[in-house]
């Protein structure tokens, strides 16, 4: 009888310090997102005694039970994804719109205009004329500046996309180390459970940067593909104990596409699919864009086609290029600029064809309305992202604060705990007692 008081003791003592480990691990990894609550698992030793009849022997400690939730995990995860698309989007746009605000182009078109209309009122006037040829040349500057900044924004998200697509390769190559490392782990383990909260983390930082739809086997294993924006099932990314490298390929207008084997894929979440929608917008602005600083040249080697210059010359070119990237005044003198209609003498004040020119450029299909269209719905595209990305953020922050329900530590209860297992260490430590004083007394009969 002593000695199964003193085997119950002390199992009991021993799944009591146990279970205290365990939930000093919990208060301790309190604040660490990727860290899954855990728990002792135990059960009441029996033996069977001389008569048949069950006896308890104590407390048998099964293993580490860690909480996990694979429905609720997937939902933070796709939510947490999207939102990365977002942000990533919605900060290439607004990197772009300043771009573009800064080189004050529309500001350029306007002032560009305004002197030609000055100019009409006294066609003649050297001054005018002077000012209108160096604004012209400002304005081929401006131009220049605002393919500049677009193309320095485009390459910060070029750049990025590269940063994220290592980290998702990296990330992809530890989830299949660590399901390599899984597959020789002790169930139960504590040293399984944190293999599990490494390969959660691992699947949560690459859903960061690439949507992925995943499936595991009885051993915790990962089978991860790319979820693709089409619907279609994805190229695997990682397969047991092998990955793969998702690799991209840069289009020469800057936008980029994805591959994994060989086998094309369009991201459908992620930092990733943020950079590449991004890179799209930025290539479609690119082109309005030379477009724009197209029409300003063709209009204005038009006007100056038919037209006469102060001397009564043919008017010459104003502008040499063919977008925004190359184009520079052509004119070297004031005295160029023709005002006048062709055929019309030196020193003609007929204004006619200048303002015809002036009227192509403000009319409300010419450049300076372009731009404005230009600017307004890159502003409008920022305000729906804006909204998007504030809708996202709520589903993710409901989504993070329903893991955290599930796998998280509640300090209260653990605190608790704490107290109730110093408790059942102390119980148990005084059955040892008894049982030993049982001993003693037992050993001093005479």
């Amino acid at each position: 009888m002593p000695g199964a008081l003193f085997q119950i003791g002390r199992s009991g003592a021993d799944a009591a310090r146990a279970s205290l480990e365990v939930t000093s691990q919990n208060i301790a990894n309190a604040s660490n997102p990727d860290y899954a609550r855990r728990t002792l698992s135990s059960r009441e030793l029996v033996g069977i005694s001389a008569s048949g009849n069950g006896v308890l022997n104590g407390v048998r400690i099964e293993g580490i039970t860690r909480f996990d939730s694979a429905i609720v995990q997937q939902q933070a995860r796709q939510s947490a994804s999207e939102l990365a698309r977002a942000d990533t989007e919605l900060a290439a746009l607004r990197d772009t719109e300043l771009a573009l605000e800064q080189s004050s182009l529309f500001e350029g078109l306007v002032e560009f205009e305004a002197v030609l209309t000055q100019l009409e009122g006294n066609p003649l006037e050297p001054a005018l004329r002077t000012n209108a040829l160096e604004t012209g040349r400002q304005l081929a500057s401006t131009f220049q500046f605002a393919n500049s900044t677009l193309a320095t924004a485009r390459g910060q998200v070029q750049a990025s996309t590269a940063i994220s697509l290592d980290d998702a390769n990296l990330q992809a190559a530890e989830l299949a180390r660590i399901t390599q490392t899984l597959a020789n782990a002790r169930d139960g383990t504590a040293g399984q459970a944190a293999l599990l909260d490494a390969r959660d983390a691992a699947r949560r930082a690459l859903s960061q940067e690439v949507g992925i739809e995943t499936e595991f086997d009885s051993r915790g294993a990962v089978t991860v593909r790319l979820a693709d924006a089409s619907g279609a099932a994805g190229p695997l990314l990682v397969d047991g104990l092998t990955s793969s490298d998702i690799t991209s390929t840069t289009a020469p207008d800057g936008t980029v596409s994805f591959a994994v084997g060989g086998a094309a894929v369009t991201p459908a979440s992620g930092a990733l699919a943020g950079q590449a929608a991004a890179l799209e917008a930025q290539a479609d602005y690119q082109i309005e864009l030379d477009a724009i600083a197209a029409e300003i040249i063709a209009l204005s080697n038009a006007a100056q086609a038919s037209g006469a210059d102060a001397d009564g010359n043919p008017g010459q070119p104003f502008f040499t290029g063919t977008g925004a990237a190359d184009i520079e005044l052509a004119l070297t003198s004031g005295t160029q600029l023709a005002t006048a209609p062709a055929g019309s003498p030196a020193g003609s004040t007929n204004t006619t064809n200048l303002a015809s020119f002036v009227a192509s450029i403000g009319g409300d299909d010419g450049p300076i309305a372009r731009t404005d269209t230009l600017l307004l719905g890159l502003s409008s595209r920022i305000s729906a992202q804006e909204v998007t990305r504030t809708g996202l953020a709520a589903i993710a922050e409901n989504a993070q604060a329903t893991l955290l329900t599930e796998t998280g530590v509640d300090l209260d209860t653990e605190a608790a705990n704490l107290i109730r297992l110093q408790q059942a260490f102390e119980a148990n430590s005084r059955v040892m007692q008894v049982a030993t004083e049982i001993f003693d007394t037992l050993l001093g009969l005479r």
